[in-house]
């Protein structure tokens, strides 16, 4: 599982030109779903980014100080398969590690309701599958990607 995080101020999705979700301060996530993600893909991708400190102390001092959880953001989930494109090969991309739609839609709405229950926080989504809109304000800008295959890779001293 990909997620792509944009802290932001304000962000939103609509679909056919009706809003479907809307926050202010808090986290976008553009989510890409592999078709071999599994429930520990999705835990990992949670957890880490509601414990990510991504967001400025109150006095502004540093950038990266508090949790979304720390300054009760919002989070606004949109599902996005091309995070999964690959192109090595021609000029048109390919989506073979994406999941299937019936998969990506069960796991994707599993990791909304994940959010839900684990953070306590306004959680907003746009419409599975559909073509969508989506208007960001990025904060910073800070944009981090997040991929749960990264979960077993050690890390190097730094």
């Amino acid at each position: 599982m990909r997620a792509v995080i944009q802290r932001v101020n304000r962000a939103s999705v609509s679909v056919s030109g009706e809003l479907m979700g809307l926050i202010d301060h808090g986290l976008c996530l553009l989510i890409g779903i592999k078709h071999d993600d599994t429930e520990d893909d999705l835990k990992y991708i949670v957890d880490k980014t509601l414990n990510m400190r991504i967001f400025p102390e109150e006095s502004g001092d540093s950038g990266f100080d508090q949790s979304v959880l720390d300054v009760g953001g919002g989070l606004l989930l949109v599902s996005q398969f091309t995070l999964y494109a690959t192109t090595r090969k021609g000029r048109r991309p390919g989506f073979i590690e994406a999941a299937r739609p019936e998969q990506a839609g069960l796991m994707f709405d599993q990791l909304v309701e994940s959010f839900r229950l684990s953070s306590g926080l306004r959680v907003e989504t746009g419409v599975f599958g559909a073509s969508m809109k989506v208007d960001i304000e990025n904060a910073g800008p800070v944009t981090i990607i997040l991929d749960s295959e990264d979960r077993n890779t050690p890390r190097r001293s730094e």
